[in-house]
Order: structure tokens, then sequence, then C-alpha cells
């Protein structure tokens, strides 16, 4: 039965029988429903924040700060959403994971990117993350002066959605608009303070104690692939090929293309030895590329290349010294399927870049052959006779067009990092066409890790530019930011091709604990840099959502406070209408916005 409908089933008797147990008069005082949805309301609790709000000078001082950095990502956060949306109705793109409706709810194993593996941690960072925010709107409350008239917790079913504190509807009213304004953003402010707290463990001591595990990572398998014929699964590590040892992907990569035979032994972590029987399954082939015939018709399906120019071939490197000494080859697959094309680098285009001032198609696509007189048979070949070049230089290079051939000369241009740039997005394998021998996706544990640790550019460079302190700050706020895309990386950096919800389940092998951390458990480690992962990541978004300027959010109260101290100064007879009009039209813009950027792509395409 579909997910959604055993969700729906469950949701419906659960309804039901709330709906029954009030009818009878069952539930106690202090819970009430709203369909599916009870909430708790209690008074308790309320000494506990008039002794927290005691040091008030403080609270205030702290409540302007997160006033100011609440309205700077309240506007922030309007221009995102109003540039998103405008993007989306002028180019709408293709559906995708990220746009799916179910991935919009933060329940793990429902949502694609929230797995299960982690589900008591994302849980705890939403308790953490509710429980903080609503504090802050309690004690501000009491700093201010503002009575609290309950406080407790929303729930849909068994799982907590939310939590509140109920201030008391005249004593807010009679409070001035600066107290009004400090206590709305104390939530946000607080969801942030975690998020600084959060990252700033996990990016230290946290993540410096850990380590990527030695061999080649194995996060998964193809189908019908040599590894999954032998038995290797998603999660295992290589740490030997031939009896040689391996320390990393890039090693157990070499080891590969170093081995002639067609049969390989590989011993994993355990101390297994396998011999795999490799063969050449087409992994992916890149769009309009001429062998796109070769492509699988589907994820599951499985295409073998046999034989290129009548020769079997094996293992990417075979593939390689088949097409090496021909620009043309002919490429045949185990089930007979033929095609004859150029062998070399599958660029596409970038119009104004120099590849097409050179004169090839800008927004077209070229093969590459020959680049600076040496041969050029794949887009990994390409890119190295690329960095032989400085920027500037003046390169004759061969490259057929649709099936034209014609040779060509381009000054090569200059990207950021100081190296060459040609003005094509190249391709990886042979015109276009991925291949694996092995049959592996290798896990980039090292690329996770260094995010994890907040190094997502040079801070030698941020340093320089921005100053030794500053540089440390943009660091860490940019740091913040790469972490926030770790749930869903592959799909804004498909080079991955994994995403990363913390350490658990396949991935846990990958990494080991050192340093003084290693005398505690490695999966005790481990969950604690889970939690300090998605406690960050659930604040920064709740901080974030709060801040969208539409009621019953946050920025919804500020937008109107900040609307009434406008409107106060203007020569208006019924200003509480105009401020209604105000904050109901932004209120609706953004709700319209949301619903753009999040459905936009399923809805106009």
């Amino acid at each position: 039965m579909d997910i959604w409908m055993v969700l729906l089933v469950a949701l419906g008797v659960y309804w039901a029988g709330v709906a029954f147990a009030r009818a009878r008069g069952w539930l106690p005082s202090f819970v009430s429903t709203t369909g599916p949805v009870l909430t708790l309301h209690t008074k308790r609790g309320k000494a506990l924040l008039n002794w927290l709000a005691t040091p008030k000078r403080a609270w205030r001082a702290w409540g302007n700060f997160g006033l100011g950095v609440a309205l700077v990502v309240l506007v922030g956060t309007v221009f995102v959403l109003l540039m998103s949306a405008t993007l989306t109705l002028a180019n709408p793109p293709e559906p995708s994971a990220v746009t799916q409706p179910r991935n919009a709810l933060v329940i793990p194993g429902v949502n694609d990117f929230l797995p299960l593996s982690v589900a008591p941690e994302i849980v705890a960072g939403l308790f953490v993350g509710m429980v903080v925010h609503e504090f802050g709107h309690g004690i501000m409350s009491r700093v201010e002066d503002i009575e609290v008239a309950s406080m407790g917790a929303v729930f849909l079913a068994v799982l907590p959605i939310g939590a509140f504190v109920e201030p008391d509807e005249e004593s807010q009213e009679n409070a001035d608009r600066g107290s009004k304004a400090r206590m709305f953003a104390a939530g946000v402010t607080n969801n942030f303070l975690v998020v600084v707290l959060a990252f700033g463990l996990l990016f230290g001591p946290v993540a410096g104690a850990l380590a990527v595990a030695d061999g080649g990572l194995v996060g998964d398998v193809y189908s019908d692939s040599a590894a999954a014929q032998a038995g290797i699964e998603g999660g295992d590590r290589v740490v030997a090929v031939g009896g040689e040892q391996v320390a990393n992907n890039t090693e157990f990569r070499n080891a590969l293309r170093a081995a002639d035979e067609r049969a390989v032994s590989v011993t994993l972590a355990g101390g297994e030895q396998m011999t795999v029987d490799r063969h050449l399954l087409v992994t992916g082939v890149a769009a309009n590329s001429p062998l796109a015939a070769l492509a699988p018709e589907n994820d599951d399906g499985a295409v073998r290349l046999a034989t290129v120019n009548g020769t079997p071939v094996y293992t990417q490197s075979g593939l390689q010294n088949a097409v090496e000494n021909r620009t043309t080859a002919t490429f045949t697959t185990q089930n007979g399927t033929t095609v004859t094309a150029p062998a070399g680098a599958f660029v596409t285009v970038i119009p104004g870049a120099p590849a097409a001032a050179s004169g090839l198609p800008a927004g077209g696509n070229a093969i590459v052959v020959s680049f600076g007189g040496e041969r050029v048979a794949s887009g990994d070949a390409f890119r190295d006779a690329l960095d032989e070049y400085d920027p500037g230089a003046t390169v004759e290079f061969v490259a057929y067009v649709n099936g034209t051939r014609d040779t060509y000369e381009m000054t090569l241009g200059e990207q950021d990092d100081g190296s060459s740039y040609f003005g094509g997005l190249i391709a990886d394998g042979v015109s276009g066409v991925e291949a694996t021998g092995f049959g592996a996706q290798l896990y980039p544990a090292d690329r996770f890790l260094s995010l994890v640790s907040g190094d997502v550019s040079g801070s030698a460079y941020l340093a320089a530019l921005f100053g030794t302190g500053a540089g440390v700050l943009v660091g860490f706020l940019q740091g913040v930011f790469g972490a926030l895309y770790l749930p869903f990386i592959a799909i804004v950096d498909p080079t991955l091709a994994f995403n990363f919800a913390g350490i658990a389940g396949t991935n846990a092998g990958f990494y080991a604990v050192e340093g003084p951390l290693s005398v505690l458990p490695s999966s005790v480690v481990f969950v604690v840099a889970n939690l300090l992962l998605w406690t960050g990541w659930i604040n920064l978004n709740l901080g974030f959502f709060n801040c969208i300027p539409a009621f019953p959010l946050d920025g919804g109260h500020l937008l109107r406070t900040c609307a009434e101290a406008v409107t106060s100064r203007l020569p208006f007879g019924d200003r509480q209408a105009v401020t209604r009009a105000i904050t109901t039209s932004v209120g609706l813009l953004m709700l319209t916005s949301l619903v753009v950027m999040l459905f936009g792509p399923q809805l106009l395409n």
C-alpha cells in the first residue's frame, strides 16, 4: 500500500478517535482539539519564566540585537522568495525530488532526504528548536511585563509539530511597539543562537575528531554490475586490490586501472577475499551525445558494452586503449546495438565563451578529438590537456560538429582560480559515455567530512580578503550555509552522487574516531555529530521560516508592528485599516511566492 494511503488511513482513525473522546467528554480540560491537531495547555512554568527573566537589562540588550537580526533576515527572506518565484515563473525548472510535496514535510521516512536511520536526531533537533523558540517568546514577554496566559505543545496524532507560549492579549495590546517587537523576534533569535552553538561544536571539536577510514569506500553498486555479481554491497570497504593495499578511493581507482586482467581479486575490510569478473557496464550517456543509443532505458536498465572496433572491452582502461588511436569508433553492446561515432571529449559550448569565439556552435555540442596536437579520447583526457596551458595561450584543436570534422583555433580564457578556461561543459567518459568495469559508486567521505568541518572554501583566501577575524566569521557563515545543503547536496552537486544526512546506516563504516574522543565508542561520537548537524539544520530553517512576513508567523507580527509604526505618522483617519491592508497584501504575496517556489515546477510543467 502507498505510504500516503497508510498515513491517511491512520490519521483518519486517529481523528475519529479524538472526535469520539471529545463528544463523550473524556478529554481533560487542558486538552483542546482542532480536527486531528491536539493542543496541550498548561500554566505551569510561569514561575520559571519569571526567574529566567530577572536580568532584564541583559535580556533587553539581547532582544534589541535579535530584533535587528530578525529584521535583516526578514528583508532577505522577502527578496529570496520574490526572486525565486519570479525565476520559477519566467523559466520553470524541471520537477525534482526537492520540489515533491512529500519533501516539504519534516517527517523521517516520508521525506526522501530525512532517512529513518537519523530519525531520533531529527526529532531531538526539532524538539530543541521548538522549546528554545517558544521559551524566547516567554522570557521576553516577562522581561517586557507582558503576562503569559498559557504554554503548551501541539501534536498531529503522536507527532509533535509545534510548541507555543500564549501571551495575554490585553497585556500584549497595552505594551509599546518596541516591547512587542523584541518579544516577537526573541524566538528566531534563540533559534539562530542554537545554530551558532551547534555548528560551532560540530565544525570544531567533533568534526576534528573524525577521520575517513582506509580503503575504497563502496557507497553503492550498480545492478547487473561485476561488483554486485561478486557479492559486494554498499557499505563495504575494499582495502586491497590484487594483494596490494589501497588507502583511499583514488588509490582504489588507480589499482583497478592498473590491473590488466579481466578478473581482479579484492579484499574487504572484514578480511573477505573476492574475485570480481569485470564487464563494462554503461551507467549513463550525456544528452545529445551521438552515442545516445547506448544509454540504459531507465535506472534499472543494464547495458553492457561488448566490443569497440571489434575488440572486446571489459574495463575503462580497455575502452580508452581501444579508442586511443582512432578518432572514430564502432561501439557494440552485448544485445547487438551498434553505433559508429567520433570518440573524444563531448562538450556543450557556452555562448560568449572562448570556445564559441573559436567557431564552435554557441549552445551546441562538439566532440574534441585533439587539442594542441595531443589525442583527446575522453573528458578526463581533455581536462588534463587543458591543464597544460596557461590562460591567454592560443591553441589549435580538432573537433567534430554534427559529424563534420574541422580544425579550430582559440585563445584560452582565465577562470577565477587562475586556470585556463575553454568555455564548454565537458562530459565524463568517451563521447559522453560513462561506463564502469567494476560497478561500484565510491562514497566521497572526505568531501563530506570537509563540509561537516565547515571547510567550504579556502580559509586563507577569506582571511586575506576580509582580515583574520572577519575571514573566520565569513568562513563560518559559509560553512553553515554549506551544511544547509547536505541532506540534498547530490542535487546541488551531481558529481557527489550521494546525499549526506549524517553518519549512520551505510556510511557508518566509512568514518573513524581519533584523538581525545577516541576513548568513546565511535557510535556515541557519530550520534553527537548527527545531533549537532540536525539541531543546527532544523533551527536554521525554523529561524528563516518564522521570519517570513505572513501570519501567524513571527515575521507577520513584526511586519504589523513595523507597519503600525509607519502608519501612526501618516495623515489617515483609519490607520488600522491601512495597517491591515499592508500586512494582508504582503502576507498573501509571500504565501503565493512560497507556493510557486515549492510547487511551481509541477504545476507549470
